[in-house]
């Protein structure tokens, strides 16, 4: 994509109606549970500041061997299955400011698409996302993990694509803020999703999806 494009897309983004997940639409309370429940966790056993922080859907919940797999590095793991990305931005102030992270990883957007979201009003979740961490952590790096394609939404391919190279040439002309490119990461040499990758529900990484995650992740966390 052109860097004209790019830019072209921001300010249509920036002027567009739909550029939040308005409150009278998207039910953020469906989520205050797993926050207050982190909450909690937090009270009883506070996690370290500085801390790697990932944060996203389902992918960042089933990483249960998170901390095992980056044993040089404190990490802290806060997915909530199913959410979108604007969910992590309105829970910001519980749930990412309070850590004081010293890098923060988001994986989260194909369940925005898959609710029917176009890319470019998933960039816009994203940007705004970047813009309220930006606001209290300005220099704290950002990294998106890309959208990974999977058998149980492979129709939705294109779009994940789509809204993979928005947030990848966003990345590349901002301070501070990288993309993970997982475009291929569960493709076969057919170009086809790998079925052995994936749990039962073909949406979800098994053990073998999440090894080829992490060695996407590692060369970009903290030396």
């Amino acid at each position: 994509m052109r860097r004209t494009d790019v830019l072209a897309c921001t300010i249509l983004i920036a002027l567009a109606p739909w550029n939040r997940c308005a409150a009278a639409e998207h039910d953020y309370a469906r989520w205050e549970k797993d926050v207050a429940a982190f909450e909690k966790a937090d009270r009883k056993n506070p996690p370290p500041r500085g801390a790697v922080l990932f944060v996203g859907s389902s992918t960042i919940v089933r990483w249960k061997t998170l901390a095992a797999d980056f044993p040089n590095h404190s990490v802290i793991n806060r997915g909530f299955g199913g959410n979108q990305i604007c969910d992590s931005t309105y829970y910001a102030e519980r749930m990412i400011f309070p850590y004081e992270p010293g890098m923060i990883f988001l994986r989260a957007g194909s369940n925005d698409i898959n609710s029917g979201k176009s890319p470019e009003q998933v960039f816009a979740d994203f940007r705004e996302f970047v813009a309220k961490v930006r606001r209290k952590l300005p220099n704290v790096p950002i990294v998106y993990i890309g959208v990974a394609p999977t058998v149980a939404r492979w129709k939705n391919v294109d779009r994940e694509k789509k809204l993979n190279s928005l947030i990848g040439e966003f990345a590349k002309q901002t301070p501070d803020t990288a993309y993970i490119d997982c475009d291929t990461l569960t493709l076969g040499p057919d170009g086809q999703p790998r079925p052995e990758l994936f749990v039962e529900d073909k949406l979800h990484l098994n053990a073998d999806g999440y090894r080829l995650l992490v060695e996407r992740v590692r060369p970009y966390l903290p030396k």
